[in-house]
């Protein structure tokens, strides 16, 4: 087996026994790197020189018997979080040259366990976009056929986990980034709880939504990272004093007495019809495993969450990107005067995903749109949270598609923006609500000009009830082979 294939538990294993170095583990990704990255595209930088340092001094950690699951295992993580002396470009021009003065603190928190990044993941520029085409500097293609995308916005960490360019990642999701990638590129996604994982050095799109999470082979490495990463930070304001637990504990691989709801409005028209038949299947695998399993569930505003969502996001985005005017940091243009070195400085450091969302954004919070729009979709978004709370009244945890197609073509919606935020139809509601969510790999359904393609199964939680959700994905994923496919470069 190639190194660069292991997961994170049997990379472990291997650095616990002697048997591998970090330092060999590390140099085989590189080497991988080197081989795919002309071809998938899937990184903005590449840390070697840092990567192989930080393998020597995991070397050292092990040899002492001071090491943790994740000491010495490379990574990657999404280049929308903060990176001390490496530089931080959210995939735009506004930030290409952006080097942090600190880390975000689930890099910290990695670092502390020895973690080996090998470089910063490719994303859609500001993590706006569903398919990794709006990155400033490259389109990352999904390995599983070039001429697709990978999906969005965390495509990039998503192909380096699936053609083992890392181990695992870190992604951001604000509306699906981790889920719709993930089952895209056949990987693990995890979205944990609102204010469960820290953001503070996560550069912000819509702060009432964004949150980060693990990307990963299988559903045990997911569980490892949260591990590491979960917990309460006092430097973000949204971070949660709740306790932590083991979570590798709640892997058990049966589903006896777990209520699963299916929700009618996730098998929708117009969803792909190999989707709808692997996603049959897998739902009769849960109820094999001793779920019991009810069809007739009903998230009633779930119709009005895009619509809703694409007026939080884009306003959300446009208070935070406000910052970006060419004086503290970033792009800036040397204008007539301030206001004309203003207006360049955004026009030419911004692409035009984030531009139409600024725009979308600032008409939504104008004076007059203000109650029609923004306070109207806070509310429907009230609504969206209170069908998630009955249903959870009910059942253990909520399945669906991840997604209601494969991975479409590169080009193929770009120019039509509902298209592409339809992309994200099915994972978007479990941001608004802010409770947890997990893609896993469940089959692959025929595209119509090319070879299969991944599907992704959603896992649903309540708040707090990530330990429910991994439990599922690791009973499936044990009785299944599919997350053990890799694609052939």
């Amino acid at each position: 087996m190639n190194l660069y294939n292991l997961t994170i538990h049997q990379a472990h294993q291997l650095l616990k026994s002697k048997e591998v170095s970090s330092v060999e583990l590390t140099k085989a990704v590189l080497k991988r790197i080197a081989e795919a990255e002309e071809k998938v595209r899937a990184l903005v930088t590449v840390t070697e020189e840092s990567a192989l340092l930080q393998a020597e001094q995991a070397d050292q950690r092990i040899r002492a018997g001071d090491f943790t699951p994740l000491t010495g295992v490379p990574a990657v993580i999404k280049d929308n979080m903060c990176t001390k002396g490496i530089r931080t470009t959210c995939s735009s021009r506004m930030l290409e040259n952006f080097v942090p003065p600190y880390d975000a603190t689930v890099v910290e928190w990695l670092k502390d366990a020895g973690m080996v990044m090998v470089g910063k993941g490719n994303m859609d520029e500001f993590a706006m976009g569903s398919s990794n085409e709006h990155s400033a500097f490259a389109i990352t293609s999904n390995p599983w056929d070039l001429g697709r995308v990978p999906g969005g916005s965390s495509g990039g960490p998503a192909v380096g986990v699936a053609v083992g360019e890392a181990i695992y990642a870190l992604g951001s999701d604000t509306g699906g980034s981790i889920r719709q990638p993930a089952g895209f590129c056949n990987i693990v996604g995890f979205k944990p709880t609102y204010g469960r994982v820290s953001r503070y050095g996560l550069v912000a799109f819509a702060s009432s939504l964004d949150q980060i999470g693990p990307m990963t082979k299988d559903v045990t490495d997911s569980a490892l990272v949260m591990n590491f990463i979960a917990g309460y930070d006092p430097r973000d304001s949204t971070s949660l004093n709740y306790p932590v637990p083991d979570y590798t504990k709640s892997l058990i691989p049966d589903l006896k007495g777990l209520r699963l709801g299916i929700p009618k409005e996730y098998f929708v028209e117009g969803m792909q019809q190999g989707v709808e038949e692997v996603m049959r299947t897998a739902i009769a695998k849960l109820e094999e495993l001793g779920a019991t399993v009810d069809w007739e569930v009903s998230l009633p505003h779930t119709k009005y969450a895009l619509a809703a969502y694409y007026l939080i996001a884009p306003s959300e985005a446009m208070a935070n990107l406000a910052r970006y005017d060419g004086v503290k940091y970033g792009f800036s243009y040397e204008g007539e005067s301030m206001w004309d070195a203003m207006e360049r400085t955004r026009e030419l450091g911004f692409g035009p995903e984030v531009k139409r969302r600024i725009m979308l954004g600032t008409y939504a919070l104008s004076a007059g749109y203000y109650d029609a729009y923004y306070l109207k979709a806070q509310k429907v978004r009230t609504l969206i949270k209170r069908d998630f709370d009955e249903a959870f009244k009910e059942f253990d945890v909520l399945v669906a598609p991840t997604s209601p197609t494969v991975a479409f073509k590169i080009g193929e919606k770009v120019d039509d923006p509902l298209q592409m935020y339809l992309s994200d139809i099915f994972t978007l509601s479990l941001n608004l609500a802010g409770i947890c969510g997990i893609s896993i790999p469940c089959g692959f359904a025929e595209a119509r000009v090319s070879a299969s393609l991944p599907v992704g199964l959603q896992i649903m939680g309540d708040a707090f009830a990530e330990e429910a959700i991994l439990r599922v994905a690791y009973a499936y994923e044990q009785a299944t082979e599919w997350h053990k496919r890799r694609p052939v470069l």
